[in-house]
């Protein structure tokens, strides 16, 4: 009989201060790197809207190399699995403050501690999106849009009068789903109970994931457009999925600045 090989894996909810909210992501340590179809294949296993592999950096420019994968995809950033995974690594060694990632296409990556909170802040790139007709997505998010977005990494940002339709938005994701762009549908938070400056759903049906319960790579095209209408550098948003999630949002020149809380649900071996 060929031996079985163990994996540690923890399950973290970020963007979270309770369990079964926010985000929930696989965190998984490797000592090198396996084939890509077997880190997708053990992607889907976990079935959640990403994993995170990491493998000790060899360079001096960070701690951890860090990919992500969703049930079906590879992608280029991911923002609540980079959370996770530095509150996995920053639990483990009480002496550090921070954690750097190397990664593919997002360049480097860093999560700290929050001061005194119990929270972590997290450094992701700026996407600044630009103004451009997209009439077929409009169509397909439902509701009175009014404005729609485009960043070249895949972000479609559709803007909407209130937090109350975007609570209401019932898109159609199969005409959605024709490719793996984000989309992200936002509106201020004037009213809504959660109390936030601004209101969030994003929707990537094309990667396999319906609706992504907290996503950090949304807000590094949030926190531009809003800090420019909002006339502040910082505010709090809320994104308004079933689970939900609080997420601090700064803008530091090219830069955002997110914070939240991460809880860990499950710690374990993924074995093959």
């Amino acid at each position: 009989m060929t031996a079985l090989r163990s994996f540690p894996i923890t399950r973290v909810d970020a963007f979270a201060d309770r369990p079964f909210t926010g985000n929930p992501a696989a965190v998984m340590p490797l000592e090198e790197w396996l084939s890509d179809d077997l880190l997708q294949a053990m992607a889907a296993e976990n079935n959640l809207a990403e994993t995170a592999f990491l493998v000790p950096d060899e360079s001096d420019e960070a701690d951890y190399e860090l990919r992500w994968f969703t049930p079906a995809i590879e992608v280029a950033l991911c923002g609540h699995a980079t959370l996770a995974s530095g509150h996995v690594l920053l639990s483990a060694a009480q002496w550090r403050s921070e954690m750097r990632f190397r990664t593919r296409k997002a360049g480097i990556l860093q999560v700290a501690r929050n001061g005194d909170d119990e929270g972590y802040r997290m450094e992701l790139p700026a996407y600044c999106a630009s103004a451009k007709p997209l009439p077929d997505i409009a169509r397909a998010m439902g509701g009175a849009v009014v404005e729609t977005l485009w960043h070249d990494g895949g972000y479609a940002l559709i803007a909407y009068h209130s937090a109350e339709e975007v609570r209401a938005l019932t898109p159609d994701l199969a005409a959605l789903g024709q490719s793996d762009i984000l989309y992200i549908a936002t509106a201020p938070g004037t009213g809504d109970p959660s109390g936030a400056d601004v209101v969030s759903r994003a929707f990537a049906p094309g990667a396999g994931i319906p609706e992504d319960p907290v996503t950090g790579s949304a807000h590094s095209v949030l926190t531009p457009y809003w800090t420019t209408r909002l006339g502040r550098d910082a505010f709090a948003a809320y994104q308004a999925s079933a689970r939900g999630g609080h997420v601090g949002c700064r803008l530091t020149g090219d830069r955002v600045e997110l914070t939240g809380r991460c809880v860990t649900t499950l710690v374990g071996e993924f074995l093959l």
